[in-house]
């Protein structure tokens, strides 16, 4: 029996669904629907999505994918990382760096590193990290 690919973890007292690289991309408002619906069913507060996950598009903010994504997570009140190195991605677009930064200044969206920088994240945040309603 294999393990699932996409897992609950608790991190610095937070619920985190975990994904795997290998899943579905997060290409749109369907996708982000479909995870927000499993990590919920599994009591998670936040999502935390490869970078390698995310489609094509969702870096290219122009095609506002990642926007569409970002909203249904707010809608849902359910937090979303993105993780990975996306370090060319942001050296090649001034927008795309902007609102990076601008996400990572506050508590819905984070792009970070790794796993451990996440962790790092949210025992600095002090935010809310039990699952909100």
């Amino acid at each position: 029996m294999t393990e699932p690919s996409d897992v609950l973890r608790e991190m610095a007292g937070a619920s985190v669904f975990v994904c795997s690289p290998d899943g579905p991309p997060l290409d749109g408002e369907r996708a982000a629907i479909d995870l927000i619906g499993e990590a919920g069913y599994r009591g998670a507060a936040w999502v935390a999505v490869p970078a390698e996950r995310c489609g094509p598009d969702f870096f290219h903010l122009r095609t506002r994918v990642a926007g569409d994504v970002v909203q249904k997570f707010v809608n849902y009140r359910m937090g979303l990382v993105i993780l990975g190195d996306i370090d060319a991605r942001t050296a090649a677009s001034t927008a795309l760096r902007d609102f990076v930064r601008e996400s990572n200044r506050g508590r819905q969206l984070w792009f970070l590193p790794d796993a451990d920088a996440l962790k790092a994240r949210l025992v600095e945040s002090g935010r809310d990290t039990t699952r909100r309603a």
